[in-house]
């Protein structure tokens, strides 16, 4: 068999698999209005930018570049939450998003005063621990 029809072929036996037991979402919802939806996924593409432009800085050993970009990241950047879509987010995900504010913080700093961009990435690799937690509890679904 050619390795190219590999993909093929287990994508043909496992899509039957799938549609027999198919998956159900396990994951929180969060239910919020269009603009409030909006105010999170800012948020989360701040700490996506952030992080690219960490690994970016990583990979250059450009520590200067790595630590703004973390510092972006951070508390000082966290956008002010209304309080009617704070008393709608679970207090896990509040702490989960201050916890990845912080780190960025934490990251930034050590980034400064260390000068490894070794270290950095092991960091960027916690602060992306809270991500995946948060990702992996919650769904945000749109209220009309």
């Amino acid at each position: 068999m050619h390795l190219r029809a590999l993909p093929l072929l287990l994508a043909l036996i496992a899509t039957p698999l799938y549609a027999a037991h198919p998956v159900l979402e396990q994951r929180a919802p969060i239910r919020l209005t269009a603009q409030e939806k909006s105010h999170i996924h800012l948020e989360m593409r701040l700490f996506l930018s952030a992080t690219q432009k960490i690994v970016i800085g990583a990979a250059a050993n450009d520590m200067k570049m790595l630590a703004q970009a973390a510092r972006e990241g951070g508390m000082a950047a966290a956008h002010e939450v209304p309080a009617g879509l704070r008393a709608k987010l679970p207090l896990a995900f509040k702490q989960l998003g201050h916890a990845t504010h912080q780190g960025f913080d934490d990251l930034a700093r050590d980034a400064e005063s260390l000068g490894d961009a070794n270290h950095a990435l092991q960091q960027l690799g916690e602060v992306m621990s809270h991500c995946v937690s948060c990702h992996a509890l919650y769904r945000i679904e749109t209220r009309h």
